[in-house]
């Protein structure tokens, strides 16, 4: 049996949304937010945070 990708569901689309919503509200770039919360002791990629936005 062919593996399906796995889909993002509606609480990961209302995740998304409210993090780039937040992130654009404070005028922060996806560097400076992926540094802010790398410094709080969650290191997070550009790539990263892209993926999730």
């Amino acid at each position: 049996m062919p593996e399906s990708p796995l889909g993002i569901g509606p609480a990961g689309v209302l995740t998304a949304r409210a993090i780039t919503r937040a992130r654009t509200a404070r005028g922060f770039a996806q560097r400076q937010l992926a540094e802010r919360v790398t410094a709080l002791g969650r290191p997070m990629t550009i790539t990263m945070l892209s993926r999730i936005e």
